[in-house]
């Protein structure tokens, strides 16, 4: 299959590697800096050499604030029987988007990133494939991913941002407390430098990234359930409550364990 990757970032470049020794793989990246070190592909920084490729699978990876511009740039220069796909981690408006293209399309979300996983083994790492679109390209990714031994969920498009705003908003917005409230420390305990080095890794995410996940429509409820059992805690750190640090622990251990 010819497959064009829009975008040689670090998932750009990750689907880039993972392709190119099974399919004819382009790769469309505007800063030719950033194709320096890919290999195995063809290498596009002009529209007119997509054209002349004919990709039959697109796969959109730049960063989610440009997903659609990057698409409505392409769209001229791309067959007909061409398959539209995205990995972006927000899908708010996807989905008129993508049927007001009148191409078939695939959205899927590879719910791990270059910077914590461990991309040669993935078995304890997800992805999500939104059960509406194209069911050959949905076939394509389920294959790919299933290669990879990830885990393979099927959601809507609005279950899927349900789900990331549970599964990210959460620990990005614990995250970014951390490091607001943070103070430098001489000799940082286990702890500590296990929270330092996450924080580092969220904050490295591009901004319009972070941005867009805390302002997924379904965000505001799960920011709210964490300002609410902040202020469970501090009643019982303000009253040195024992019994109810007690009921505090079990209860959210019992969390951690389901």
């Amino acid at each position: 299959m010819r497959i064009l990757i829009m975008g040689a970032g670090k998932m750009g470049s990750f689907f880039i590697d993972l392709l190119s020794f099974d399919h004819e793989v382009a790769a469309f990246e505007k800063d030719p800096r950033r194709l320096r070190f890919t290999y195995n592909c063809q290498r596009f920084t002009s529209l007119e050499e997509i054209k002349d490729f004919r990709p039959e699978l697109v796969i959109n990876a730049v960063t989610v604030k440009y997903t659609i511009p990057a698409f409505d740039e392409v769209l001229p220069y791309l067959p007909d029987d061409c398959i539209l796909s995205d990995i972006s981690s927000v899908k708010t408006g996807l989905k008129d988007y993508y049927e007001s293209t009148g191409h078939r399309y695939v959205s899927t979300h590879p719910m791990f990133g270059p910077t914590f996983a461990n991309l040669n083994q993935l078995s304890e790492e997800n992805a999500i494939i939104i059960n509406e679109g194209d069911y050959m390209g949905r076939i394509f990714f389920r294959d790919l991913y299933g290669r990879l031994g990830l885990n393979i969920y099927e959601y809507t498009f609005e279950e899927h941002d349900r789900t990331v705003a549970y599964s990210l908003s959460i620990p990005f917005v614990s995250t970014f407390v951390f490091a607001a409230v943070m103070k430098h420390q001489d000799a940082p305990g286990t702890t500590f430098k296990r929270h330092m080095q996450i924080a580092k890794g969220v904050l490295s995410e591009d901004d319009y990234l972070l941005q867009e996940i805390l302002f997924n429509p379904y965000t505001h409820d799960q920011v709210s359930g964490i300002r609410d059992e902040l202020k469970k805690l501090l009643d019982i750190i303000d009253h040195r409550d024992a019994a109810g640090m007690k009921d505090y622990l079990e209860r959210i251990r019992r969390n951690v364990r389901s």
